[in-house]
């Protein structure tokens, strides 16, 4: 494996020099920005309504609270969420106006014109035109709903759990927007942390340049050590400009979840530290139950489908009702005949009556729709109850997941911290040996890349043991 090894980076070398002595190459590739420079972003579209950008982004950097209070202030899926809930709290009124007086008005207005013609054995004819006018009735009617064997409370308790079901969604966007600007918070400190380890890497490659080229001019070294340098070099600027890169999109990831404009020069305060993170294991999933939205929420829609079952079932009792009406008309008739004797007369009508009683409306049968719908809801009901089980079983799997990936995060960073002092050593050691004279520029180049991956690993250990705690705190309902 050692001898594969050796021969697999002879040919890598090669293949690099090669491309080193071919100068038209080189020249052809464009030219890297400087990585230590912030990228620009784009410029707000016009004829968008902007986005805010908070004072606090511009002046300091924002801490993790402050990043978590300026989502749930302005991310817009939460002001979407909050108009549903609205909504569906309206929709309880509307279930609930069944209970209350029902009143109605009706008005006409007709107006009809005739006209005849009589013929006489003479071969004389006369004409005749009826006009009748109706200048309008009207009835106002008023119901009111005595009784109707629970259907409308049945559907009212439906729309209040629809309703509570909305608002747990409110609360569930929330929870799932500070997961959000967690993991883009901490995702930006990670690209941050890589872009300073990258930059140590270039300027200890560019060292390890120097001292080769200085050996080379006094003889004691090859030209291949200074060419192998150089690769070195240009290695570790590609992964300064990549991790570069990393830290514009993290902060473009981070301002989508805050809910700003995306073009914002967010900084963040640098807290990629360890912090023991206390727990009560005995607590965790009974917590998890209580807090957890979805939790709520799939209770809520298993009561809302009880409600629909008990609101199906009234359906197949009748309706009780007490009417009334008052109303009041006007009939005028005009009648006019012209021949070569004109006369006419005009009659009015004045009628005003009222009603009042009781009214009792039954559909007894419907072609079976009441029953299909009847034995729906139950089957929904059984649904609903079974998902309530599977949320919890669910939850549970996403605590015990999360405490164990927790665990796991944390053993990590005392391994990745004890990687990073021996390739620290390492490379303190290949670079007094390669500088003796006794060492050689690929047991430098092997420490080199050791020591910024060790640096790497250790800044990966602990945005991954912050992002576990931050998804814990997700699987337990905290914010």
């Amino acid at each position: 494996m050692t001898a594969f090894r050796t021969h697999a980076r002879r040919i890598v070398t090669g293949l690099l020099l090669a491309l080193a002595a071919c100068p038209g190459i080189v020249a052809a590739q464009p030219t890297a920005a400087d990585p230590m420079k912030p990228r620009e972003p784009l410029p707000a579209p016009a004829g968008l309504r902007p986005f805010v950008i908070p004072s606090q982004i511009t002046e300091r950097e924002l801490t993790l609270d402050e990043a978590v209070a300026m989502a749930l202030d302005n991310a817009p899926v939460i002001l979407q969420r909050f108009g549903e809930y609205v909504a569906a709290q309206q929709r309880v009124a509307q279930a609930f106006s069944a209970m209350l007086p029902q009143l109605s008005l009706l008005g006409t207005m007709n107006r009809t014109d005739a006209s005849s013609r009589l013929f006489s054995s003479t071969g004389s004819s006369s004409s005749s035109t009826l006009t009748a006018p109706t200048p309008g009735t009207g009835r106002l009617s008023v119901s009111q709903l005595l009784f109707d064997f629970g259907r409308t409370l049945a559907a009212t308790d439906a729309a209040k759990a629809a309703s509570e079901t909305a608002r747990e969604q409110v609360d569930l966007q929330r929870d799932l927007i500070v997961l959000a600007v967690k993991e883009n918070y901490f995702n930006q400190l990670f690209a941050a942390r890589l872009v300073v380890v990258n930059a140590q890497a270039v300027d200890r490659a560019e060292l390890n340049l120097r001292s080769a080229r200085g050996f080379f001019e006094v003889g004691t070294r090859p030209k291949f050590d200074v060419t192998r340098a150089e690769v070195d070099v240009a290695n570790a600027r590609l992964d300064l400009i990549r991790s570069q890169n990393a830290v514009s999109l993290a902060r473009i990831a981070l301002n989508t979840a805050m809910g700003i404009a995306i073009n914002a020069p967010t900084r963040v305060k640098d807290i990629l530290a360890y912090e023991v993170f206390k727990l009560d294991r005995e607590r965790l999933v009974a917590e998890a139950l209580n807090r957890r939205a979805e939790y709520r929420q799939v209770k809520l829609r298993a009561l809302g489908a009880q409600a629909r079952v008990r609101q199906t079932f009234r359906d197949f009792f009748p309706n009780l009702l007490g009417v009334g009406s008052v109303g009041a008309g006007r009939t005028d008739t005009d009648f006019q005949g012209s021949s070569s004797v004109q006369s006419g007369g005009v009659s009015s009508t004045e009628t005003r009556d009222w009603q009042i009683g009781l009214e009792l409306r039954w559909s007894i049968f419907d072609g079976g729709n009441k029953i299909a719908r009847y034995k729906e809801e139950k089957a929904n009901l059984e649904a609903a109850q079974a998902a309530v089980r599977d949320t919890e079983l669910q939850i549970w799997q996403q605590v015990e997941q999360g405490h164990v990936s927790l665990i796991e995060a944390e053993e990590r960073i005392g391994a990745a911290a004890k990687a990073v002092e021996s390739a620290q050593e390492n490379f303190r050691l290949g670079q007094g040996r390669f500088d003796a004279g006794v060492g050689t520029i690929i047991e430098l180049t092997d420490a080199q890349l050791a020591l910024t991956r060790a640096q790497s690993v250790e800044a990966q250990a602990l945005t991954d043991y912050r992002i576990a705690i931050a998804r814990l705190e997700r699987a337990l309902g905290r914010r």
